[in-house]
């Protein structure tokens, strides 16, 4: 908004001369510049920062984050949105992870906070980042609370993406191993939790985990873009499903 405040004026200006034109357009040039080149240096300065954070589970680790950043980029050319939160959001939003605070939503959004303050990022920026990263988490089947924003939507998806498909597999089985769940028992059905706390002291099997969360997931996005690209995820994973189900009855 400043800066397009700042673009009127200086138009404004510019229709008393023609040299008007000129000095107005390569100052709105130089405001241009500057503003990308202080949004790219937090961006680097977020993604060291998520990098360098030590984690527990594969399935948690820098590269998911990293998947989760690219697909909220590329959410973001088909849906729009403020960029710079996009971005923060998406790097930002597995800092100390609830599944390893006992459940506690707002750790990560806290560390986020701090760390942008210490960067200097603004204000309004760094509140909107606060409230993705405090609430885009998964917290159960039964819960149907919508994110607040666009932004905040894009970013839930392209984190909610990563948990479907071929890698939703591999992150489910990765995460079992880490917390020693069966990879499948069939005398302990999966359960439709009633609410995050019970939601987040689940101890099921991966395959379990199918039914609770991953085969959830294709109805629960927010954007156009995000659901056309999870059709072929959620497809994948009913293929999986039905394979691994023959094989360990042996009729496959």
């Amino acid at each position: 908004m400043c800066l397009y405040l700042c673009a009127l004026l200086l138009s404004t200006l510019a229709l008393s001369s023609s040299s008007g034109i000129q000095k107005a357009h390569d100052t709105l040039s130089t405001l241009l510049k500057n503003r990308n080149t202080d949004m790219q240096h937090y961006i680097d300065q977020a993604a060291a920062f998520a990098r360098e954070q030590k984690t527990v589970s594969s399935g948690h680790d820098w590269w998911h984050t990293y998947r989760v950043w690219q697909m909220a980029k590329k959410i973001h050319e088909h849906e729009g949105g403020n960029i710079l939160v996009i971005e923060l959001a998406a790097l930002l939003h597995g800092i100390d992870n609830h599944k390893f605070h006992n459940g506690d939503l707002l750790v990560g959004a806290k560390t986020a906070q701090a760390f942008l303050e210490s960067i200097h990022v603004p204000k309004d920026i760094i509140e909107s980042v606060y409230d993705i990263v405090a609430t885009c988490s998964f917290k159960g089947a039964a819960d149907t609370s919508e994110m607040k924003t666009l932004e905040g939507n894009i970013v839930q998806d392209a984190d909610r993406l990563d948990a479907m498909g071929a890698m939703g597999i591999a992150r489910t089985f990765a995460y079992a191993g880490y917390k020693n769940h069966a990879m499948y028992d069939p005398e302990k059905p999966y359960k439709q939790h009633a609410s995050f706390e019970e939601y987040s002291k689940n101890d099921g099997s991966a395959i379990n985990h199918f039914y609770e969360k991953l085969l959830v997931l294709k109805d629960r996005l927010n954007t156009k873009t995000a659901r056309a690209i999870a059709e072929k995820r959620h497809a994948y994973m009913e293929e999986f499903l039905e394979q691994f189900y023959g094989e360990w009855e042996a009729t496959r």
